[in-house]
């Protein structure tokens, strides 16, 4: 069985000198699934002196981090999970500020310092607000891991930069590290830090190790005996165990069963009769079968018999349902509810009739404009739900695209798709290889780059491009450019065509869509297919400006070529008539 992460946490906070504790702190140590797919979060807020109301905003700032983030998408990364959480907990105590008696003072109001820290697999994610800290002690050295948002005017005056409630928007500092087994991590509001020395900490931690809670209300105490005057809290976290850095606890969360074998027509799986097999390839074996429950028709898919020895293709097989039962769009995929046991490996979804964008190509070779368009924009719709779950589908491909009679366009298969929130517990030399068919796939992945949801938008539009020239812009030279220099000179061929009614900016839009450089496309989804159907002023003058300036190359070769011919015709002047 895989190793789970555990912690040991020694918590203290005490009022101090003040009237009120405006701090709060706590963490949480979430069960199985949550404890692999989201990690163990800790943190700490600090009110601020000269508001009588931040202790509202401390409690409200750690409760709901530690609540909401494990209400995010499992498929989320802790990056996104954490900002989302913390700002809207900004916006909400912001507007409680600006609907308050406090509206015309900022420094009265809902606003505290935080500071964050979840471990998820062998990694530590560091969010910070403020002036609240996060040390790593690690061999007898204790380092700080953020920097106080504070400005300081004169010795003893100073002023918060940053707050949480502060401003409409948050800024939050972010920084990830990979832990050991044993590292320490400390958090610290400025009532401790400003006036324990490290080393008195250091030597407290290594002395009183088995019990960290005591650890904390000494270090605690001798703050306050030095002459502390603000609320004291503070946070001691243990790296006990690590866990397994291979992902693999989120596909044992999936039923471990074992690969049906080749099935017949009539053969009944689990409530299922097999009407007859669809497809057949070395990755999968797909059937038409009959719900015997509903008697509705489905779709199943099981595991190729060739690859039902390989442990990575059968756990990328499973997430194929973890993936699709977490997608709600109307042009993705939709897996069937589950209401019975099963007792083998497969994924029934729903029944999709009609054909693959592949098959309808070539029953379609010339399509119009706004068919094509019609389609693309479905299948942009379909893959923002993707990215909106930090998923890249990776296998963008006319394959896996499916058009139903009525002209709804579905994305099939998710074999190869990335899941940010799995993809960070993955070790780097353990992460997959290239998954998606060549000809569709972005240059990056070539380059052994991670992709990016450019790298989506790069497939549709060679997808685009194919619909309406049969061809492809690069032809086979991207599967083959393997260096960027190899990939600077790939050379993309123009969509137009002299028997094809297609403006000339619609190459341009396909020509930026698939530049072989990721930041050289479109940012987004949404602009490139807005750029289809109108018109981008930038794209018309470029078809204004002189050959030079668009086709360099072509330019000069026409010149030479020009050049050539004179120098031929004046030696045959002067040679010719001798």
């Amino acid at each position: 069985m895989a190793a789970a992460l555990r912690i040991s946490v020694g918590q203290h906070s005490d009022k101090g000198r003040k009237e009120v504790n405006q701090d709060f702190y706590g963490v949480l140590v979430p069960q199985e699934p949550l404890l692999s797919s989201k990690g163990i979060a800790i943190a700490l807020a600090d009110g601020i002196g000269s508001s009588e109301v931040s202790q509202v905003a401390s409690e409200f700032a750690v409760m709901g981090l530690l609540e909401d983030y494990y209400c995010t998408s499992e498929a989320w990364s802790v990056k996104k999970s954490v900002e989302r959480v913390l700002t809207a907990t900004n916006s909400w105590l912001h507007a409680k500020t600006q609907h308050s008696q406090y509206r015309y003072d900022k420094d009265k109001g809902y606003v505290c310092a935080l500071s964050a820290l979840v471990i998820k697999s062998t990694t530590a994610h560091v969010f910070h607000v403020g002036d609240t800290r996060v040390y790593r002690l690690n061999d007898g050295v204790l380092e700080q891991l953020t920097q106080d948002h504070r400005v300081w005017m004169a010795e003893g005056q100073s002023y918060l930069s940053r707050a949480v409630g502060f401003n409409p928007q948050i800024e939050i500092d972010y920084q990830t590290l990979q832990v050991e087994q044993g590292d320490v991590f400390l958090l610290a509001s400025d009532g401790v830090y400003e006036h324990v020395d490290p080393a008195f900490v250091v030597d407290v931690v290594q002395r009183v190790r088995g019990d960290l809670d005591q650890a904390a209300r000494a270090i605690v105490a001798e703050a306050l005996r030095r002459g502390s005057t603000d609320n004291l809290t503070l946070q001691i976290v243990v790296i006990d165990q690590l866990a397994s850095q291979d992902g693999s606890e989120i596909h044992r969360q999936l039923p471990g069963l074992p690969p049906p074998p080749i099935l017949e027509a009539r053969t009944t799986l689990d409530g299922y009769r097999i009407v007859r097999e669809v497809h057949g390839s070395s990755r999968s074996h797909i059937y038409l079968a009959v719900d015997l429950e509903t008697d509705g028709l489905v779709i199943l898919k099981t595991p190729s018999i060739d690859m039902q020895g390989d442990p990575a293709y059968l756990e990328r097989f499973q997430m194929e349902e973890w993936v699709a039962r977490r997608i709600n769009n109307a042009h993705v995929l939709k897996p069937c509810q589950q209401t019975r046991k099963r007792h083998h490996l497969y994924v029934a979804t729903e029944f999709i009739d009609g054909q693959t964008l592949a098959q309808w190509m070539i029953d379609n070779p010339r399509p119009d404009l706004e068919t094509v368009r019609g389609i693309v924009g479905q299948i942009a719709d379909g893959l923002q739900a993707f990215h909106r779950l930090e998923m890249l589908h990776q296998d963008l491909r006319p394959e896996n695209i499916m058009i139903d009679t009525t002209g709804t366009v579905k994305i099939i298969d998710f074999g190869a798709t990335s899941v940010a929130g799995i993809t960070e517990m993955w070790a780097p030399a353990e992460r997959p290889n290239i998954l998606g068919t060549a000809q569709y796939t972005a240059p990056e992945y070539f380059l052994g780059q991670a992709g990016t949801t450019r790298s989506d938008l790069f497939s549709l539009g060679v997808i685009t491009y194919q619909m309406l020239s049969g061809r492809l812009p690069y032809g086979t030279g991207v599967a083959k450019a393997r260096t960027q220099a190899a990939q600077r000179n790939l050379r993309y061929a123009s969509v137009l065509h002299e028997e094809r009614e297609i403006p000339a900016w619609i190459d341009a839009v396909l020509r930026k869509a698939v530049h072989p450089n990721p930041l050289a496309r479109y940012d987004t989804l949404s602009e490139y297919v807005y750029d289809l159907r109108h018109p981008n002023q930038a794209f018309l003058n470029r078809a204004r400006l002189p050959l030079v300036e668009r086709h360099p190359v072509r330019f000069w070769k026409a010149v030479s070529a020009v050049l050539a011919v004179m120098v031929l015709a004046l030696l045959y002047l002067q040679f010719g008539t001798e």
